[in-house]
């Protein structure tokens, strides 16, 4: 198959098109003319190619976009502080960009084959019109910015700019020059001076792309090597702030981890900006762009399920959902996320290597296949360009498609955590000194408090994929998401502060993972409220353990842990079995529960209650609106169903805590079979001291300290997190991390007989074997909260 990013290939794909790009007919060829080559490259990017017009999908978005360019063109009505009425323009400046927003998507129709308007002369005549109104009276050298500068750095630039380039022949040089030196008044050279502020990470990569396509239409290499070198420091790994870090955490805003919208961004930006430039003299030369390839599976593949992304890593974008007004309510959620993902993966293979671009196809389409709750190919959020370029991968018979990665990741520099097994897969949210509760901002997540308290999300293979797409974010209670413990004081909206602001005190959060298994820790303080707890999960073959100690809070509220909240749809009776008993299904219904005791919920799988105390279950439809949680969402009520379990720990609990495990897709017999078995998982510990499981049928047995102590047969001189895997070759894993980042020393004893270490990092100082395992650690600040990996041959 011809490269699909080849010179050649792109002049080909822009086909009857090419006549917006102001190249003309029997023109020596674009390789000789770089910038219309680069012209061409960046309409194909944009428009993207290969299909047909008049094939489903494409035939009748197309139509659909013939007739919204129409729809707005007749709604055109050019005022002073306004292009159409309801987007005026005079305090905020995002409805300016809007406007931008509305004339690229009516280029589009204009430039695109198949939507009956295109080379439509009304049409164009309208887009000049608004090109010039917006010019003359918002967006033009010396015009003083207001309001979020987003809208005049980024949003109206790019739009601005694919619009000269869609409309290349159609604007002549005084236009462009004009409209040129709008985007260099805002978006000056020293936009990417310092890599500091608002120029880091995905930002920057947006900075650039105005950069060089600004050069690319002035025709200016200095300003296209600016737009590249000026990528430079996003490549490298970060050790705090914006940005990629070694262990595949991405970063923006300083406290919020954003792989699933700004690292999106930043991934198909990069992606887009190295199919520009190559084969040019600005090509990407740089080797630390090698980091942003080993990030398409370190970074974002862990996050990836099924076609979506998880919400954990996509900060306030959770509570877009349907926008007011959206004639079309079309939905944003974490499916639509994931495509648009999945798209700049494709995006960024095309400069990978041909190894990595077949590997990722692979895992490409086996994401599209899997999503059959929310098809790829129906995805209306979706772009021409990406479309196309989703539909050519998934009809590629030659791509065999790769099953989903089994496997655990801790990303301790974004508290965040991922457990992939064979038919289900699971996503932790946690904060700290480092990672905010949440973000709010701009209006958006007002009621978001409470997600990095130890959220739980699951799903399964083939069940749960919509769980948190089918409007659960406006409708669940915001005081029990899943896995959280939390203290019922009332929070107002945004409670905590703009952009991550609210972050708690607490620096032990973070775990230990062999890669397969791992123990995480949690140290929750919580928002607005005295809440304190310590919260650790064990992530097994076919469950999470789930451990709760040292629960207090004096704030005159009650305390409560959510084993989990299901969303059950607009309609779902799914059947609640506990201890062996059907509970009943009506709406309203709640019952209190002796533990132990165990669950089981029809469709999802089991639960295992064995520690003090009772637990309760709630069933009830919740009705909500996108607007209540982000000011410019739908105001369209929508009423879920959900089924509850919780501990209540009562008002101002002094010591409160709970043991129990989740098992994804387990039968209602297996459950109880479980529950039936207290050998199977061994509580090792469940204190202040430290918390800590074993599972002899696993080899595994690990323990968070969160002071010095010891639980089962392991003891340590200090805070630490561990885990340790017995083979069946006689060998063993002792995977140790400090999730403080303390500059401390610490030893750690195992009372079991090992023969010799195989293997060791150079943060042990010392090992002694024989009876018993002792391990000296000097400083482990340097790992960043990684854990440290001993090998040892058993005695």
């Amino acid at each position: 198959m011809t490269a699909m990013w080849s010179r050649r290939a792109f002049l080909s794909a822009a086909g009857g098109g090419a006549w917006a790009l102001g190249v003309p007919a029997g023109a020596q060829p674009a390789e000789e003319v770089h910038d219309e080559a680069m012209r061409a490259v960046w309409c194909v990017l944009y428009l993207g190619g290969g299909f047909s017009a008049g094939a489903e999908p494409f035939r009748s978005r197309l139509l659909e976009l013939g007739e919204q360019a129409d729809a707005w063109r007749a709604t055109m009505a050019p005022a002073p502080g306004s292009l159409w009425p309801e987007l005026g323009f005079t305090t905020d400046p995002e409805l300016m960009m809007q406007s931008y927003y509305r004339l690229r998507t009516m280029a589009e129709a204009y430039v695109r084959p198949g939507t009956g308007r295109t080379g439509d002369a009304a049409l164009l005549s309208a887009l000049l019109t608004g090109l010039d109104h917006l010019h003359a009276r918002v967006y033009h050298a010396g015009q003083a910015r207001y309001g979020n500068w987003y809208c005049w750095q980024i949003g109206a630039p790019q739009a601005l700019l694919d619009l000269c380039v869609l409309l290349y022949a159609d604007l002549g040089p005084a236009r462009l020059t004009a409209f040129r030196a709008a985007v260099d008044h805002f978006v000056p050279d020293s936009a990417v001076a310092s890599y500091s502020g608002t120029s880091t990470g995905a930002n920057r990569v947006d900075l650039c792309r105005v950069l060089a396509l600004s050069g690319v239409l002035g025709a200016d290499s200095a300003k296209i090597g600016l737009a590249r070198d000026a990528l430079a420091p996003v490549f490298p790994y970060v050790s705090t702030g914006d940005g990629l870090y070694r262990d595949g955490s991405f970063v923006q805003h300083t406290w919020v981890p954003y792989t699933g919208t700004y690292g999106a961004v930043l991934l198909g930006g990069l992606g887009m900006l190295f199919a520009l430039l190559r084969g040019t003299p600005w090509q990407v030369t740089d080797p630390g762009a090698e980091i942003v390839l080993n990030a398409v599976e370190r970074a974002w593949a862990p996050f990836l399920f099924n076609g979506l992304i998880m919400d954990s890593v996509s900060g306030r974008a959770i509570s877009r959902g349907l926008t007011a007004g959206d004639p079309r309510q079309v939905q944003q959620d974490d499916h639509t996320r994931g495509h648009a993902v999945l798209a700049g993966i494709l995006v960024l293979a095309e400069g990978a290597s041909e190894a990595r671009r077949a590997r990722w196809r692979a895992l490409v389409k086996g994401w599209a296949l899997r999503d059959r709750y929310s098809p790829v190919l129906d995805d209306r959020t979706l772009g021409l360009s990406a479309l196309a370029r989703l539909a050519e991968v998934v009809a590629d018979a030659s791509v065999a498609p790769l099953p989903e990665p089994v496997g655990h990741r801790l990303f301790a520099s974004m508290d965040r955590a991922t457990h992939r097994r064979p038919g289900w897969a699971a996503s932790l949210s946690m904060a700290s000194r480092r990672i905010a509760h949440y973000e709010t901002g701009n209006g958006e997540n007002l009621h978001g408090w409470h997600t990095g308290s130890g959220m739980l999300a699951w799903w399964g293979s083939t069940y749960g994929n919509g769980q948190y797409t089918d409007g659960f974010w406006p409708t669940v209670h915001p005081y029990r998401l899943p896995g959280i413990t939390v203290a019922r004081k009332a929070l107002s909206d945004g409670a905590g502060g703009d952009w991550g602001a609210s972050r708690p005190e607490a620096t032990w959060v973070g775990g230990t993972t062999d890669g397969e298994f791992a123990s995480v820790g949690q140290h929750l303080r919580g928002l607005g409220s005295t809440l304190t707890a310590l919260k650790a999960w064990f992530f097994l073959a076919d469950t999470i353990v789930c451990l709760g100690a040292g629960i207090r809070a004096t704030d005159g509220v009650p305390v409560e842990t959510i084993i989990d909240n299901r969303n059950l749809g607009a309609a779902g009776t799914h059947a609640l079995t506990v201890g062996g008993r059907v509970q009943p299904t009506g709406l309203g219904w709640s019952a209190t529960f002796s533990s132990p005791g165990w669950a089981h919920l029809a469709g999802f799988g089991g639960y295992v209650m064995s520690g003090p105390g009772g637990f309760k279950a709630l069933r009830e439809a919740r009705t909500g609106r996108w607007s209540d949680i982000n000011r410019g969402g739908s105001t369209t009520p929508l009423t879920r169903r959900h089924l509850t379990l919780w501990y209540d720990h009562g008002v101002d609990p002094t010591a409160a805590g709970y043991v129990h495990q989740i098992l994804p897709g387990a039968s209602a017999a297996g459950t109880a079979a479980r529950a039936a078995d207290p050998d199977h998982i061994r509580v090792l510990a469940n204190t202040e001291t430290a918390q800590g499981i074993s599972c002899a049928a696993l080899g595994f047995t690990g323990v968070n300290f969160w002071q010095a102590g010891s639980a089962g047969a392991l003891s340590a001189s200090a805070p630490c997190s561990v885990t340790v895997r017995e083979r069946t070759d006689d060998t063993a894993t002792i995977c140790v991390a400090d999730p403080r980042r303390a500059p401390a020393s610490l030893t750690l004893v195992w009372n079991r007989p090992v023969a010799s270490v195989l293997s060791r990092p150079s943060s042990v100082l010392t090992a002694t074997t024989g009876a018993r395992l002792r391990l000296g650690f000097g400083d482990l600040t340097g790992a960043e909260g990684a854990g440290q990996e001993v090998v040892v041959r058993l005695g």
